[in-house]
């Protein structure tokens, strides 16, 4: 994913007016947003610098012109992160993790009875699974290729009735699937990942050329089931210590809700169908 510090932060500066920074804006511009000039101007760089950077053939960037350059873009906090990720690729270590989930996390995942949960890998790749988040997503019945959220969401055409909010779970999983690539620039599996989307979905493609980076941490994801029908998910997500490219997500419905008692009764029924 070669270019991508170049692309990120020309999408930024795009989206920068030059009266928002304290510049005046003198005619029509070719392209909205600030010139390569101006960001290096007020960063404190030299032209040469930020173009270079801009362009991925700069030296080892400090601290110092990273932040510079995150308050001149005016990054939130996790584009910012984002930013110290890609202007410094740390080397993809093996894989050990990404396709081996611990003994113990597989017994916490069995404990969760009453919750769905499950464990994601660094390329938003469905790794472990309780039997009620089996029962909730069908990962049992996938394939390996199959379990995985972007392809799910992308590529499989039932996902947009399965999401009643489809476009806001689109632009959440490729937000997210950003900083995953980010962390891990020279993974071959997120490579191909993003490659395959390209090529396949015009709605990835588009979502993906935004730059947006935001990690799915927490929040409500909507889901209508063939049989429990419409749930609302609130959902935690917590990064493994001891595997730190897995994430165990856990949905956390109020007890005593009606998507609790949906959960209960679906549950009972995949019971009674094993």
């Amino acid at each position: 994913m070669n270019g991508d510090l170049g692309d990120f932060l020309r999408s930024r500066r795009a989206r920068i007016r030059p009266e928002e920074v304290g510049l005046a804006s003198y005619g029509r511009r070719r392209v909205p947003g600030l010139r390569r000039e101006e960001v290096a101007q007020l960063a404190g760089v030299s032209v040469d610098y930020y173009i270079r950077l801009e362009q991925g053939r700069g030296p080892s960037v400090s601290d110092a012109v990273l932040d510079a350059i995150a308050r001149v873009l005016r990054l939130d906090e996790e584009e910012h992160a984002y930013l110290y990720a890609v202007a410094r690729p740390r080397k993809t270590r093996e894989r050990r993790a990404a396709s081996r989930v611990r003994p113990g996390i597989r017994a916490l995942l069995d404990g969760m009875g009453h919750t769905p949960a499950f464990v994601l890998g660094p390329a938003m790749d469905v790794l472990a699974w309780n039997a009620l988040a089996d029962a909730l997503s069908g990962f049992g019945g996938m394939t390996a290729a199959g379990r995985s959220m972007p392809r799910q969401v992308f590529l499989d055409p039932a996902s947009r009735e399965l999401y009643p909010e489809w476009s806001a779970v689109a632009a959440q999983t490729v937000a997210n699937l950003r900083i995953c690539a980010g962390r891990h620039p020279e993974d071959a599996q997120l490579c191909a990942l993003v490659g395959e989307l390209s090529v396949k979905s015009e709605d990835f493609r588009r979502l993906w050329a935004d730059h947006q980076v935001k990690e799915c941490a927490y929040g409500v994801k909507r889901m209508r089931h063939p049989v429990a029908g419409l749930l609302t998910l609130p959902y935690e997500t917590l990064t493994i210590p001891t595997d730190p490219d897995q994430t165990l997500v856990v949905y956390t419905p109020e007890p005593g809700s009606e998507t609790a008692e949906r959960l209960a009764l679906l549950g009972s029924w995949a019971g009674a169908r094993a």
